[in-house]
């Protein structure tokens, strides 16, 4: 099975996903005329002003889903892996896909808004790959080809963030505490079981609210000792960031010739921490109340750079600054070191990377604070995982008249997750890693095969906030005006939104 593992793996992630992740990368960034940098004030806007009701929550709650999916062990294992495996070059890469991830994350996104619906059975907003794919395709011949498109999609979002990449996260967290406390795997896949099942219970609105809580303080908690140990090693600061640059293009000695293995394992981690691309991102962007998708679209775009330019550039600097790690060859343990660094002997690829880095300025503190810092990150990422697997669970759920039976799969579902977390907290790190890369790569696949074929909505949408912006209007999404069919949710639940608007210019004309 392992075996089988491993060349399912390598096939997925052959060469032509890294040049499709990067292709679409750039593609949608010169489609988009560079979005991603000027419309950073759209982006903070939409923060700072978004709404949220009954049925939505609001675009900051819907970030925090977002991001508690995207900020998890991939920013502090993940690191770890592409460094030990890639080099230090391999950062470079995983800030080459954020950049460029940032207007695929957009289109995706705004494609999740503009085709999203309402549940039956709780009214809250549902939306995602699936939805968009069925749907943008609808009214055209090749609908029964996009419906199979969409169901395959779904089965794989629901295997691999209910069963694949849900055991990497508890293996995280296992590993972290075990390595700062000495707590058995075993009591740690428990306590997780417990408090997953406890908030998972409550939908939507109880992980968006305890996301919002808890996804903040622990990110800005542990940017903050990434800034302390750069100020303690301020001087190394032009050392980190050469080190990096040279080794990302085979242009340092000491890692020569490793420019390839340097972008695989950038570009992999990349796409497994900041998730642009890869379908996860747009169900959480489905959930919130606005106005318009590109707000939201813009909301997404932003996490990707929150991810991986603040929180994994934080732990990068944490290993590379202190010299606390090691490269291999072969992309494995077992092959042999390609640089040792001051790393202690018996510390394994991952977690432990960053407990020592962290520990060469807190001595003593380094393994219980990344120990925490995992736990945080790990649980709200399962947290999210859950709601994606529910989002495409329901988009099934649609075609299932009984209610009872419904639910009765919504709960099969969350067994099925607190079971994963279980496996995956006892698993060896390399199995939990090889099935959660085979998740992050199918869903990758297939969402952005699907969204160069469906862009179209999602950048006249982008054309039409601008437009809406520049006269001066809070842009109102009205997907007739624009020739978007099948955008159900926007012609039936939202002509109260144009009603406000004509209120307010009304308002605005009287004085």
């Amino acid at each position: 099975m392992a075996d089988f593992l491993t060349t399912l793996n390598n096939l997925i992630w052959s060469p032509a996903l890294v040049f499709l992740c990067l292709g679409a990368g750039v593609y949608f960034t010169v489609v988009t005329k560079g979005l991603q940098v000027r419309c950073i004030p759209d982006m903070i806007k939409q923060l700072r002003d978004g709404e949220k009701s009954e049925a939505g929550v609001s675009s900051f709650q819907s970030l925090m889903i977002s991001l508690a999916g995207r900020v998890g062990v991939g920013n502090i294992s993940g690191v770890a892996t592409a460094i030990a495996f890639g080099g230090p070059g391999a950062v470079f890469w995983m800030w080459a896909v954020a950049l460029l991830g940032s207007a695929t994350s957009f289109i995706e996104c705004t494609l999740a808004q503009i085709y999203k619906e309402e549940d039956q059975d709780t009214g809250e907003y549902r939306g995602g790959p699936a939805y968009y794919i069925e749907k943008a395709f609808k009214h055209t011949k090749a609908a029964p080809f996009m419906l199979v498109y969409g169901i395959v999609f779904a089965v794989s979002m629901i295997l691999a963030t209910s069963y694949f990449l849900p055991g990497i996260q508890a293996n995280g967290v296992a590993a972290a505490v075990d390595n700062a406390w000495g707590v058995d795997v075993k009591i740690s896949a428990a306590v997780m079981a417990v408090l997953l099942g406890i908030i998972i219970i409550g939908g939507i609105k109880r992980i968006a609210n305890f996301a919002s809580m808890a996804v903040p303080f622990m990110a800005g908690l542990y940017i903050i000792f990434a800034l302390i140990i750069l100020f303690v090693n301020f001087n190394q600061i032009p050392e980190v960031f050469g080190l990096i640059f040279r080794s990302a293009f085979d242009l340092e000695a000491g890692f020569a010739g490793m420019l390839g293995v340097a972008i695989m394992w950038g570009v992999k981690r990349g796409i497994y921490s900041n998730e642009a691309g890869q379908g996860t991102g747009p169900q959480s962007a489905a959930a919130a109340e606005v106005s318009h998708p590109a707000k939201q679209g813009f909301v997404q775009a932003f996490a990707v750079y929150v991810d991986t330019l603040f929180v994994c550039s934080a732990t990068a600097f944490i290993i590379i600054s202190t010299d606390m790690y090691k490269v291999f060859e072969g992309e494995s343990e077992e092959g042999a070191v390609r640089y040792a660094g001051a790393l202690p002997d018996g510390v394994a690829v991952g977690p432990g990377y960053v407990q020592e880095g962290m520990n060469t300025m807190f001595s003593g503190f380094g393994p219980t604070f990344i120990a925490i810092a995992i736990g945080f990150f790990a649980f709200t990422t399962v947290l999210a995982y859950y709601y994606m697997a529910e989002t495409n669970l329901s988009y099934f759920n649609r075609w299932i008249p009984n209610k009872g039976v419904r639910r009765a799969i919504i709960w099969l579902l969350r067994v099925l997750i607190i079971a994963s977390v279980i496996i995956g907290a006892v698993t060896t790190p390399g199995s939990a890693w090889t099935l959660g890369d085979i998740g992050v790569g199918a869903t990758a696949w297939l969402n952005i095969v699907a969204i160069l074929f469906l862009q179209g909505p999602a950048l006249k949408a982008l054309k039409d906030y601008t437009q809406q912006k520049k006269a001066g209007k809070d842009p109102v999404f009205n997907p007739e005006a624009l020739g978007i069919k099948n955008a159900d949710f926007w012609t039936t639940y939202k002509r109260h939104y144009q009603e406000q608007a004509r209120e307010v210019e009304a308002a605005r004309e009287e004085g």
